[in-house]
C-alpha cells in the first residue's frame, strides 16, 4: 500500500525538483502557471478520492504532511502543518516571482487570486464578492473593529468566551474613543462579528445560513493551508458600514471611492504573498476532495477518543464531553500554573506538541491518527496519574 500511495506524491515532488533546477522554466506565463496549479489540484484530488475507508484512508491523509513520527503536532487551535502539496506550491510559485518580479510577470496572480476566492466562497456558501483574503483572523477582526463608526456613548457587546486578543483589541479602541465594552453571553439585534478561527477547515459551514454580519478565520489553523493567509466575510448589505483600516497599493482609486468590488476593498494591504494566496486553492481542492462533513466526523472521532481516554485515567476535563461545546479542542484540567510545564514535558519526553492554554490543551487534526492519540494518553498517564 505504501508504494502505491507514494507514487502521486513522488511525481509531484519530482516535478517540483525538476522545475526548480531550471530558471527558464520558472518564468511561466499565466496559462502555464494555471496549468501547473491544476495539475497539483488534480493530483491531490486523485489521492484523496482513492477507494479507501476507515483507518487506511486516514493513514493516507496523514502521509500528505511532512512532519516525522518523532514529533507529532496536536495544537491545531494555534497552528497546523500545511498539506505537503500546499507547501510545495508556495515554494514553486515564490520561485517564479523571484525569477521575474516584474509587474508583467506578476499580473497573472490576479486571476489565480480570484480562482482561490471562488473556491473558498463556494465552500462557505457565499458569493465571491463577500470574501476578502487577508492575512489572518486577527487582521480580519481588526478591520471590523476599526472600520465601524463608533463614538463616545456607543456600546460594543462582546462574548465572554472570546479569544483574549479580541477583548483587548476592543478595549484598546474603547480607551481611545470613549465607547463602552460590555461582556455578555448572548445579544440580539446588533452587528454580529464572528471569530471563526476554530471552525474554518474543521467543520461544515454555511456562513450565509448562520446569519452573521461578518466572519473571520485563518488558513494556518484547521484549514492546513499556507501561512499568513486569512479570510474576512462581510455580508453584502453591511459592507458600506465598514471603513478599510489600511489603504495601500492596490486601492485603485483617487480618493475614498475605490474601483475594487465587494469585500476586495479590504485587501488593499500593500505587497502580499502572491504565492501563498494562489496556493490556498490547492488546500481548497483538498478539502473539497475529502468533504467537510467527513473532516468534521474525523475531528470528532479523534477528540472523543482522547476525552474518553483521559476520563478512563480518572483525570478531570475542562472541556465538555458534548462535541457541540468542544469539538476538536480537548483541555485536561491541571493544577494552577501547571499547564505549560506539563505541555513542555509532554513534548520533551513524548514528542507530542500541545499547549498549556487553560490546562493541558491538545487539539487534533486529520493528520493525527488514533495511534497518535494513544501515544498522547500514555504520556498523560505517566506525567499526571
Amino acid at each position: 500500500m505504501s508504494k502505491q500511495l507514494s507514487t502521486p506524491d513522488q511525481g509531484r515532488r519530482q516535478f517540483l525538483s525538476r522545475t526548480l533546477k531550471g530558471s527558464s522554466a520558472l518564468m511561466l506565463g499565466a496559462a502555464a502557471l494555471s496549468s501547473q496549479l491544476a495539475i497539483a489540484q488534480q493530483s491531490v484530488s486523485a489521492q484523496f478520492n482513492q477507494p479507501m475507508s476507515g483507518e487506511d484512508y486516514w493513514q493516507m491523509a496523514r502521509e500528505q504532511f511532512s512532519f516525522p513520527e518523532t514529533t507529532v503536532p496536536m495544537n491545531a487551535a494555534k497552528l497546523c502543518p500545511s498539506f505537503r502539496s500546499v507547501a510545495e506550491q508556495v515554494a514553486f510559485l515564490t520561485a517564479d516571482i523571484d525569477q521575474d518580479c516584474s509587474f508583467n510577470n506578476r499580473s497573472k496572480f490576479l486571476d489565480l487570486l480570484e480562482n482561490t476566492r471562488a473556491l473558498v466562497a463556494a465552500q462557505l456558501k457565499v458569493s465571491a464578492g463577500d470574501i476578502a483574503l487577508v492575512r489572518n483572523t486577527s487582521e480580519a477582526n481588526n478591520i471590523i473593529n476599526n472600520g465601524l463608526d463608533l463614538s463616545a456613548g456607543d456600546e460594543v457587546i462582546i462574548w465572554d468566551e472570546n479569544h483574549p486578543t479580541t477583548h483587548v483589541a476592543w478595549q484598546v479602541r474603547a480607551a481611545r474613543y470613549g465607547f463602552n465594552v460590555i461582556k455578555v453571553a448572548k445579544a440580539c439585534g446588533i452587528y454580529v462579528c464572528v471569530d471563526g478561527a476554530q471552525t474554518w477547515g474543521a467543520m461544515a459551514l454555511d456562513v450565509k445560513a448562520l446569519g452573521m454580519d461578518s466572519f473571520a478565520a485563518s488558513a494556518h489553523k484547521w484549514y492546513k493551508g499556507p501561512k499568513e493567509v486569512g479570510l474576512l466575510y462581510i455580508k453584502a448589505d453591511q459592507r458600506a458600514r465598514i471603513w478599510p483600516g489600511v489603504v495601500a497599493s492596490g486601492w485603485w482609486g483617487n480618493g475614498p471611492e475605490t474601483r475594487l468590488s465587494g469585500a476586495r476593498k479590504f485587501e488593499s494591504l500593500g505587497q502580499r504573498d502572491d504565492a501563498a494566496l494562489a496556493a490556498l486553492s490547492v488546500a481548497a481542492r483538498i478539502h473539497d476532495s475529502i468533504g467537510s462533513a467527513r473532516i468534521e466526523q474525523r475531528t470528532v472521532q479523534l477528540s472523543q477518543h482522547l476525552k474518553s481516554g483521559v476520563q478512563s485515567l480518572g483525570l478531570p476535563l475542562v472541556t465538555p464531553l458534548d462535541t457541540a461545546l468542544s469539538f476538536g479542542v480537548v483541555v485536561v484540567q491541571t493544577e494552577a500554573g501547571q499547564g505549560g510545564p506539563l505541555s513542555n514535558r509532554l513534548y520533551e519526553e513524548f514528542r507530542i506538541a500541545g499547549a498549556g492554554t487553560g490546562g493541558l490543551r491538545l487539539c487534533l487534526g486529520i493528520y493525527n491518527t488514533l495511534a497518535h492519540v494513544d501515544r498522547a494518553l500514555a504520556g498523560i498517564k505517566q506525567l499526571m496519574v
